[in-house]
């Protein structure tokens, strides 16, 4: 008589977030969703309650109404990276250096531009339904902005890149950025109307209670382990358990403390501070917009106007924390260097301090591929965002769902022709590696 292996895969530890992410300083209190307790039955088991996670429940609904969902988020839902994100819903490929759109390049942002507005149908239709004001959708479009004439000079290769792929868009001069932005740093600009702008932490618990029954959300309640048996897979909680047929692993970085894509997810974190709230009178411009670098690596600014004031959001500098933990001095540091590039850009607020400051992790991989596809039977990934976390882990979660359940969608055909994400070298060489490599690539963006 033949048996079979029980396979067990238990994490080796817990998310952990650095600082106080505004998004969800400036959000009033909700109540939050009651911890498992128990064991319970459900067709679906999705770890994590982020952007993967949850569009992937919405999805299920829509294909599958009648099934038993369990989201499990390891803490408060919007107080993970989801919400400690800058909060743009981009469609167009985000890095603007010409290098990124040549030869064969043009079918591959094709490809990113299906995936990302597939993520932003989705989005919408919640917004839509649930009539979200601009406070937490607003699909105004974003700018590329640049500070140097290296800068301008990648815009204008990035408009000629858009032009081929049919994108509509528009180069902005020194003159109209400023008016647009209250300051006179920025020598150029490239609007492209496609992206949403969302108040992140406000948008993901948006999602979340709009979810209905039969999805169950469990905040609080960390996946510790999931063991295979006769029926399908028992995932275990601190305080109960769910026997299921299926699980999502939607935890994007923390699917390796799991055992899953060991030594191929390189483990990113960035930083972000936002000011305290001052008189709008003190800075010109329009009160609302948001701006990403023109070179890769720079910075991300958002002014973000509110009843109380106006904030400036300046998000800038990368870290590898192979063990998924940022130190308060590294959050420090980062803050050091967001006092000089927001005192740069606005010379005229020098005397406003910065309210808020935190620490966001990400998932990349060598080859810029998701961590996605049935990585056990019935279990199925949709992790390593490679930053775009908004539009891609949407898409991923979309995507998984739409595979778990056997429906075939342009999306699920893109991510089957992914390959598998490639290797890192050896610990020792993946550090020194991904260190030195932020280090240039963050040296190369200079003052965007």
């Amino acid at each position: 008589m033949s048996t079979v292996t029980k396979k067990v895969f238990a994490t080796s530890k817990l998310p952990h977030n650095t600082g106080v992410s505004a998004w969800v300083a400036m959000l009033p209190t909700r109540e939050i969703k009651p911890r498992l307790e128990r064991a319970r039955t459900a067709d679906v088991v999705i770890v994590g309650g982020g952007f993967a996670g949850l569009s992937a429940a919405r999805r299920i609904s829509q294909l599958e109404p009648a099934l038993r969902t369990v989201v499990l988020e390891a803490g408060i839902i919007g107080e993970g990276p989801a919400g400690r994100n800058s909060g743009f819903i981009i469609d167009l490929p985000h890095e603007v250096s010409a290098d990124d759109y040549g030869g064969d390049c043009a079918s591959k942002s094709q490809q990113d531009i299906v995936i990302h507005r597939r993520a932003i149908a989705l989005a919408s239709e919640i917004a839509v339904e649930h009539r979200w004001d601009s406070r937490i959708f607003d699909p105004c479009g974003r700018y590329s902005v640049a500070m140097s004439e290296k800068g301008d000079a990648h815009l204008v290769a990035y408009c000629a890149q858009l032009r081929k792929l049919g994108e509509d868009h528009r180069l902005v001069d020194a003159q109209e950025i400023a008016s647009i932005t209250g300051t006179r740093c920025y020598t150029s600009a490239l609007f492209t109307p496609g992206t949403i702008i969302v108040q992140p932490a406000a948008y993901i618990r948006g999602v979340a209670d709009c979810l209905r029954e039969p999805i169950s959300i469990y905040e609080r309640t960390p996946a510790l382990a999931f063991e295979s048996n006769a029926e399908g897979w028992t995932v275990k909680t601190p305080q109960g358990s769910i026997h299921t047929g299926k699980i999502i692993l939607a935890n994007n970085g923390h699917a390796e403390s799991f055992g899953f894509f060991k030594g191929r997810l390189l483990q990113i974190f960035t930083y972000a501070s936002m000011t305290k709230a001052f008189a709008p009178g003190r800075l010109s411009g329009e009160r609302k917009w948001a701006a990403t670098p023109a070179l890769p690596m720079g910075t991300t600014v958002r002014r973000v106007a509110g009843q109380r004031g106006d904030r400036i959001l300046i998000r800038s500098r990368y870290t590898y924390n192979s063990m998924q933990i940022v130190s308060e001095g590294a959050l420090k540091r980062a803050g050091a260097q967001h006092d000089r590039k927001f005192k740069a850009r606005f010379p005229g607020l020098a005397n406003v301090d910065m309210e808020y400051r935190w620490a966001g992790g990400m998932a990349l991989t060598l080859n810029a591929v998701p961590a996605f596809g049935e990585v056990e039977h019935g279990v199925f990934a949709a992790c390593g965002c490679n930053g775009l976390g908004a539009s891609k882990a949407t898409a991923s979660g979309i995507a998984a769902a739409e595979m778990m359940l056997g429906y075939n969608s342009e999306l699920t055909q893109i991510y089957r022709r992914f390959p598998a994400p490639k290797a890192l070298p050896p610990r020792p060489f993946t550090t020194i590696g991904a260190k030195a490599n932020l280090r240039f690539r963050e040296w190369k963006a200079g003052a965007e």
